[in-house]
């Protein structure tokens, strides 16, 4: 693949440059380089004579910065597939609505880079020319919030909404569940719930259910709330508490389904 890094800091160009010629792939990568968002332009645009698959782009740079030139890049006849590399983690939401592949934060870890440049490469067209993502293309045609966006141990990735099991509050943050795994998301269960109302279903005060999930209603004993109803959701094991007020919605759900 052809690869520029744009970052002013010369010194994470040139370590970028020595971990994308570490990757571990079989493909050769052809490097180039620019320090402001105008030297990146300048090799994009067609009077510049270069086409490259990828942008490795930093976000804070003199002048214009990554965001802005992302923004610019879409409006190429052929984008390039862009992954950010920051060292600042709160840019991401903005990020990967402007549809980038992925979301590295510095010091970049060879194997994050890898995985980034496996996915620009995946995402190239049949023919070789420049890249545009498969899943950027389908996350475009989405309507809007069918991800979530979360940052965990450094790593930024979306998660699908259709993945999502149940979210539930815990305190500060809420967990967002899915078949595989659990994640952690700082945001408020109520602001989740107006933003998919037609995805998740409440069923108790610190509790979501994907709509789609729900499989039975059952009577449960708690330990600490004494005899009640819990939920049973498709592709999980763990029953979730119901409450008293949202158990005619939950049997209502489950008769329309």
């Amino acid at each position: 693949m052809n690869i520029l890094i744009v970052d002013d800091e010369p010194l994470a160009r040139s370590r970028l440059r020595t971990l994308v010629g570490d990757c571990t792939d079989t493909e050769r990568h052809a490097l180039a380089e620019a320090a402001t968002a105008a030297e990146a332009m300048s090799l994009l645009t067609p009077s510049g004579g270069r086409s490259f698959d990828v942008v490795l782009l930093d976000i804070h740079m003199p002048g214009q910065d990554g965001l802005c030139l992302a923004q610019t890049l879409q409006t190429l006849s052929h984008p390039p597939a862009v992954v950010f590399v920051t060292a600042h983690a709160d840019h991401a939401v903005s990020a990967f609505e402007l549809d980038a592949v992925d979301y590295l934060t510095k010091p970049v870890r060879l194997e994050r880079l890898q995985q980034a440049l496996t996915k620009a490469q995946r995402a190239l067209r049949p023919a070789g020319g420049a890249a545009l993502a498969a899943p950027v293309a389908q996350a475009a045609a989405l309507p809007p919030g069918e991800t979530l966006v979360i940052q965990d141990r450094g790593r930024t990735e979306r998660v699908p909404l259709s993945e999502v099991l149940y979210l539930k509050a815990e305190q500060k943050y809420v967990t967002v569940r899915t078949a595989a795994r659990s994640y952690i998301l700082d945001g408020s269960l109520s602001e989740l719930e107006a933003r998919h109302p037609g995805q998740f279903l409440r069923i108790h005060r610190n509790a979501l259910v994907a709509r789609r999930a729900v499989r039975a209603l059952e009577k449960h004993y708690d330990p600490e709330e004494g005899e009640g109803w819990a939920v049973r959701l498709h592709g999980l094991a763990e029953l979730l508490a119901v409450s008293r007020r949202q158990v005619a919605a939950v049997r209502e759900e489950i008769a329309r389904a």
